[in-house]
């Protein structure tokens, strides 16, 4: 059963006379990945910084755990973990000293939960090494692993692969969908990374100047972004164009793609055969996250 852990309700942020975020709401319940996304000076980190009671909130509210974070923050701000941009962390200390400096901040923290998160994190055969013979992915990991050493319910990160090589991608995307399986966490990723984000978000929230124009779920938000678009494989693409007209757009030599209410496609088909055009096969374009998200947003433009 999914339990709501954040809820942003209405959030409004001036910035002098300027409005940063214009009404923002959002949720996350255990076990989701809410990809956060929007063009850069949306409003992505402004919406985690008040999330964090890092920046003071004009108007509306954030809840965690049902808890205000402006009346009740202690409470609230709890079972939070958090990465903004980089992790801090001692470069010239061990990554094990690392998480028990932090760990001395919770002292429900016991030994036996750093060497769990050690584990969890995949850095057992480097914990003992100095942080600056680290890997980029590996700090990112042990920065993970420092957000999560209190056992929180809700992990914040903020463009958390920015400068990672594949590889390291590839670990940090094993690591959050594991969170999110074994410890029941829900997720908050900004990322402009949305190849990456699709593989393994189940939910998506896009911002732009400061407004939600989306959020839900990742299939529901490519379906509503292709709907009414089909591909059509057959022989002659350039003369099957001809035949039906504007509302559609030849992809290669044998392959067009029609837009169109799925009620008006036999209607085309028979159009094309009765022209003596040979069709192989009818499919409903499947579009990218990234392609969604530039249709929703309007080609990524700031106003």
């Amino acid at each position: 059963m999914q339990n709501l852990i954040l809820k942003c309700e209405n959030l409004h942020k001036n910035f002098r006379k300027k409005e940063i975020l214009k009404g923002v709401s959002l949720e996350i319940s255990n076990g989701d990945i809410l990809g956060f996304i929007g063009p850069n000076g949306a409003g992505k980190t402004t919406t985690i910084k008040l999330i964090l009671g890092l920046q003071k909130i004009n108007s509306g509210k954030v809840e965690i755990n049902g808890f205000d974070i402006k009346t009740n923050f202690e409470k609230a701000i709890a079972k939070v973990g958090a990465i903004i941009e980089n992790p801090d962390l001692y470069m010239y200390m061990s990554g094990l000293d690392n998480l028990k400096l932090i760990a001395n901040l919770y002292p429900s923290v016991t030994d036996k939960r750093i060497l769990e998160v050690i584990k969890l994190v995949g850095l057992e055969n480097r914990i003992n090494d100095k942080v600056s013979k680290y890997s980029l992915g590996m700090r990112q990991r042990l920065g993970v692993a420092q957000a999560i050493l209190h056992k929180p319910n809700l992990l914040i990160l903020d463009e958390p692969t920015n400068g990672l090589d594949p590889e390291g991608i590839k670990d940090l995307r094993n690591l959050l969908i594991k969170l999110s399986k074994e410890e029941n966490m829900g997720i908050l990723i900004s990322s402009h990374n949305l190849a990456e984000l699709e593989s393994f978000c189940n939910k998506v929230c896009i911002i732009k100047n400061g407004i939600i124009v989306e959020t839900s779920d990742i299939d529901t938000v490519k379906k509503e972004a292709s709907e009414g678009n089909y591909i059509i494989e057959l022989d002659d693409a350039k003369r099957a164009r001809l035949i039906i007209g504007d509302i559609s757009i030849a992809k290669d030599n044998t392959h067009i793609l029609v837009h169109a209410i799925k009620e008006d496609i036999p209607n085309i088909v028979k159009k094309l055969v009765l022209q003596d055009i040979q069709i192989y096969s009818i499919t409903e374009e499947i579009i990218s996250l990234e392609d969604a998200f530039l249709k929703k947003t309007g080609g990524n433009v700031i106003d």
